[in-house]
């Protein structure tokens, strides 16, 4: 868009000029965080070999950083607000580069573990602060529409390049190089961000309430650290209290931001069915999408033998899909309507994960590509109108925290989508039924099945890793089939709760 269209505003503000140009900022933010998540999932095969991780340490490895980000991005959505998002950007951003570096040289799974909780804490400050920065920065809704859609776009292009670079890495250095590629993109992030990003923030805040952000992690963290160990071992009374006491932490968190004259969140936002549909849309699609992405890449490498590089390569489609969707979105959901645009690309989503519960150790790749393809276009579609319903059905003084209702359901899906989708393939995994001799870390992770069999004999080791295989792939078809299912009841839920939604056209006046 150009620049030099007038102001719909006497006063100038409604067309900031250099907003372009702070968007490019705003979509490294994304890029680092983006790329981060995605070559976690490269990088798993090389972390097993090299840190030894039980399979329940694996799993937290991959989902502690959502446990941590989805109980602070509301407090962190919040502060923003209060002390200023162009400031909570910058020190979260510098904060993410240097516990990167953590992650790069961690040694041991425990350190590992902790590495991605730190790296959690400082991502939460990125996102609902992007996301806000936009809703202030562009006020004509069809010009944020296609900023919300490049800022989706941005995401999906770092899920392309976390593994096309990461895989370059892993090919030519050790794991821990995925995580410092984070270090120059924060480096340009915050000395451009410093001149080109204006400062903005809830003129009337209140104060932040500590006990509040305590409520939310406590919940947050109780919640869905007892789903994936009752997905991952069954009931336990452990699980059981940790789960009674994040359900009493969030109710606790609810009342407490009723009865507080400046709450950290307005609940009452939820009393609008667009923006509960659209949140509850983004938690149930990633939920469904994001167990079965964090086990792809080990089956197109440790299943079908791809090198790193050419399993990055082979994720494209489904990020090529989600920029090409996300440009068009918002004039897609204007010329049709919300809930066509939404449940629609949902129900793509589902009928394509349907179609991956076919695969097989020797599954040829026009299916896999095909459907990547069709998950990024429908993904690509329904996030952008959801992103932009969610920023659109809140003033602008609220528009972190309610980014950070957005990122919170995007997160809490995620950690919900690896505990529960990522056991299910876990637990058809550990049943698999090796020949004689098969050591007991075969069974934890297909990695470890791997690092076994290169101490075995020939035809042991064949024996070993087509069972384990196979075991994999039967683990995987069942969790892509579970979330089919999630995707295509979120697309029902979608059509119903967005009826009668539509995207603003006029120009506000802030």
């Amino acid at each position: 868009m150009n620049s030099t269209v007038q102001p719909a505003h006497p006063d100038g503000a409604v067309r900031r000029p250099g907003r372009w140009l702070a968007l490019s900022v705003l979509v490294l933010a994304v890029l680092l965080v983006a790329v981060d998540a995605t070559v976690l999932g490269l990088a798993t095969p090389y972390i097993s070999e090299d840190l030894a991780p039980s399979g329940t340490q694996l799993l937290w490895i991959g989902d502690v950083y959502s446990f941590v980000i989805a109980g602070l991005l509301v407090s962190m959505g919040s502060l923003g607000d209060r002390i200023g998002r162009k400031r909570i950007l910058l020190a979260g951003a510098t904060a993410f580069g240097a516990v990167s570096v953590l992650n790069a040289y961690a040694h041991t799974p425990e350190v590992m573990i902790l590495a991605r909780a730190l790296l959690g804490v400082a991502g939460a400050t990125l996102m609902p602060a992007t996301l806000a920065l936009i809703r202030n920065l562009f006020h004509d809704p069809r010009e944020r529409s296609l900023a919300v859609g490049i800022w989706g776009a941005a995401a999906s292009a770092g899920a392309a390049v976390g593994p096309v670079v990461g895989g370059f890495l892993l090919e030519h250095f050790w794991w821990g190089s995925v995580f410092l590629i984070n270090l120059p993109v924060m480096a340009v992030l915050v000395a451009v961000g410093v001149k080109l990003l204006p400062e903005s923030r809830n003129p009337d805040p209140g104060p932040w309430d500590l006990p509040s952000v305590l409520l939310s992690l406590v919940g947050m963290v109780g919640i869905v650290y007892a789903v994936k160990e009752a997905a991952a071992h069954g009931f336990a009374w452990g699980t059981l209290a940790a789960g009674l006491l994040g359900a009493a932490a969030l109710y606790g968190f609810v009342r407490r931001q009723l009865a507080m004259p400046v709450p950290l969140i307005d609940m009452r936002l939820f009393r609008n069915r667009g923006f509960s549909g659209a949140v509850l849309a983004d938690l149930l699609t990633i939920l469904g999408l994001s167990g079965l992405v964090f086990f792809l890449s080990q089956y197109l490498q440790l299943v079908q033998g791809r090198r790193p590089f050419e399993a990055g390569l082979a994720e494209l489609p489904a990020a090529v899909g989600a920029v090409a969707a996300g440009l068009v979105a918002g004039r897609a959901a204007r010329r049709f309507s919300v809930r066509a645009v939404v449940s629609g690309g949902l129900a793509a989503v589902g009928l394509a994960l349907a179609a991956l519960t076919v695969v097989g150790p020797h599954t040829g790749y026009p299916l896999i590509g095909a459907a990547l393809l069709v998950v990024g276009l429908g993904a690509g579609f329904a996030f952008t109108v959801t992103a932009d319903v969610i920023l659109s059905s809140v003033p602008g003084e609220q528009a972190g925290a309610a980014s950070a209702v957005s990122e919170t359901a995007y997160e809490l899906g995620a950690a919900l989508g690896i505990a529960v989708l990522g056991s299910i393939v876990t637990g058809v995994y550990r049943d698999f039924t090796g020949p004689a001799g098969t050591p007991p870390a075969a069974h934890e992770s297909l990695g470890g099945a791997v690092e076994a069999a290169a101490g075995l004999p020939a035809h042991t080791a064949e024996a070993l890793l087509g069972s384990a295989r196979q075991a994999f792939v039967d683990g995987l078809a069942l969790a892509a089939g579970v979330g089919a299912a999630v995707l295509l009841a979120a697309a029902a839920a979608s059509w119903y709760l967005l009826r009668g939604r539509h995207l603003e056209d006029g120009v506000e006046h802030p």
